[in-house]
């Protein structure tokens, strides 16, 4: 039988493994139940504070929880680590009071814990990210971006351990969005006392690449490019896991994906081909499930270099890409095209804004009208991996360079590795790049911020690197209020801003397929794009 402290080296033996983890899934009542799930690629670490790509974030979610989560399968809030919390009459402070009796994983990387999760915990891992002073500030990096493009530093007034199991967050201002905001993965919870422990042995490097949390599944190995194997946490305190394994199977190509899930060597695999969702659908082994993604593909224009300081040719750019083309080849069906950064079915969003026609001519005279000479060469970053708004960034791009090329625009495809790629963009390298965004809660903030002067920093999240002073003093005014229909206003006039300045080309919101055997269980799939086992079962 499969033991959790075997080690499973080569692609090769992973194959017999999945399928051996495949049998014994439904062997008898008594054997331990493997849930293998076909991910896409590996993660930087498995801290989410220090990253953005959800590719890192799913390989965390089994191990770690926040004070405040998502129900599954949805965007409404409920209590996690913290059991309640009370926002104050003014709207700046929130006190949340923590959970009693809850482990941490034990016996990970040597590690035993002496004490439960308390507030030393939640001091540590936000202080970790707002304080420059903070022992482990500066760990893997110290880069944690969503805490700097979302203005936490400055948000976060003061945090307070008001007892062992009461916490006191002061805001320099009130926040519509914080509570949502607490609950998205970079507001995870780590242990205080095993960073100590690492600190003390002088390896704190490892504390972000061998993980120890509270979640329903703890860490057991995790191999590069190839497998990450996790166990039942049998002391978790919320929803349990209904299987005693969890394997994650990296497959970056999305057609061996479909072939280990029609095989049996996975139960549960995203990011298919357009192509191949209606054969899935057919297959009486398998089923889908699929729900319009709260998502944005967008090509961004770096604002800050010739001759895109200029908005008349970042509108000629939108007017030279044939657009619907891009969603009948490329999305198959799959996708829509995007004309706001917000979904359409995401409140806020100003259907009333009329998108860029697909018009080569107008274009050109565009062009000539700001002084630019053609031909005129551009670099044009395209996406190395699939990602749930974006099927084929390499096709999208081929295409955008032919109508380019109508207009005397010759572009020149460059792509990285995918965490090359990211970092290169986010310090603005690029002239042109093609990302996405997948919302983290369902609030429109979180995908406005991304236009932000804040994620428009050196390093941001905001690749345009565009910064508007009306805009930013829309989003600023939006995030203190409280009501609802207030806020949608705002953010309705902000849509009106950003399709005038045009920092970038907005190509698809997608549909969001996932595909599973017939004999998983339970599993539920969320709106925001994560992928959680805890609940699920292989029958």
């Amino acid at each position: 039988m499969y033991r959790t402290n075997e080690t499973w080296g080569t692609r090769a033996t992973w194959g017999a493994f999945a399928i051996l983890c495949a049998g014994l899934a439904t062997a008898s009542p008594l054997a331990a139940k493997t849930l293998v799930y076909c991910s896409e690629g590996s993660p930087e670490n498995f801290t989410p504070a220090l990253n953005t790509t959800g590719t890192s974030f799913d390989a965390a979610r089994p191990l770690f929880d926040q004070l405040i989560e998502f129900k599954r399968g949805s965007t409404e809030l409920m209590p996690g680590l913290a059991e309640s919390y009370e926002v104050s009459a003014d709207g700046l402070a929130i006190t949340f009071k923590l959970r009693k009796n809850v482990k941490f994983h034990s016996g990970v990387n040597g590690f035993t814990p002496t004490r439960d999760f308390n507030a030393q915990d939640v001091i540590w891992s936000f202080e970790r990210q707002g304080k420059p002073d903070h022992p482990y500030a500066k760990v893997s990096g110290g880069k944690y971006d969503y805490y700097a493009d979302m203005k936490m530093a400055t948000l976060v007034k003061n945090l307070e351990a008001v007892d062992d199991y009461t916490v006191k967050m002061t805001l320099g201002e009130p926040s519509a969005p914080m509570l949502a905001n607490l609950a998205m993965d970079f507001a995870t919870i780590q242990s205080a006392e095993y960073a100590a422990f690492l600190s003390k042995a002088g390896k704190p490097e490892q504390f972000d690449q061998i993980p120890v949390g509270t979640g329903p599944f703890s860490f057991v190995a995790y191999q590069k490019d190839a497998v990450i194997r996790y166990k039942k946490n049998a002391d978790y305190w919320g929803e349990k896991a209904l299987v005693d394994d969890l394997v994650y199977a990296i497959t970056p190509d999305p057609t061996a994906r479909y072939s280990k899930l029609k095989a049996g060597e996975c139960h549960h695999a995203i990011a298919l081909r357009p192509a191949d969702i209606k054969e899935v659908g057919n297959d009486p082994a398998l089923k889908l499930s699929n729900q319009s993604g709260l998502n944005i593909a967008y090509w961004a224009f770096n604002t800050q270099k010739k001759p895109f300081d200029d908005k008349r040719v970042r509108q000629a750019f939108n007017m030279a890409i044939d657009k619907a083309a891009i969603i009948r080849d490329i999305y198959q069906g799959s996708g829509q095209a995007a004309k706001n950064l917000i979904p359409p079915t995401l409140w806020g969003y100003n259907d009333a804004v009329p998108d860029y026609p697909f018009d080569p001519e107008k274009a050109k005279a565009l062009l000539k009208e700001a002084g630019v000479t053609t031909p005129l060469e551009i670099d044009l970053w395209y996406m190395p991996v699939q990602r749930p708004y974006n099927p084929n960034a390499k096709g999208i791009a081929e295409m955008m360079q032919a109508d380019l090329d109508k207009i005397g625009i010759k572009a020149k495809l460059v792509t990285y590795e995918w965490g090359e790629y990211r970092k290169r963009a986010q310090q603005g390298e690029h002239t042109t790049a093609q990302l996405g965004w997948t919302g983290d809660n369902g609030d429109p903030d979180n995908f406005f911020f991304l236009r932000g002067c804040a994620a428009a920093r050196a390093g941001g999240q905001n690749l345009t690197k565009w910064c508007n002073k009306e805009y930013d003093e829309l989003l600023a005014q939006a995030q203190k209020l409280t009501k609802q229909e207030e806020r949608a206003e705002i953010y309705k006039k902000m849509q009106v801003i950003e399709k005038e300045e045009a920092p970038d080309f907005k190509i698809a919101h997608s549909i969001v397929y996932e595909s599973m055997r017939k004999e998983e269980d339970g599993y539920k799939q969320s709106p925001l794009g994560g992928h959680h086992f805890k609940g699920v079962d292989i029958k």
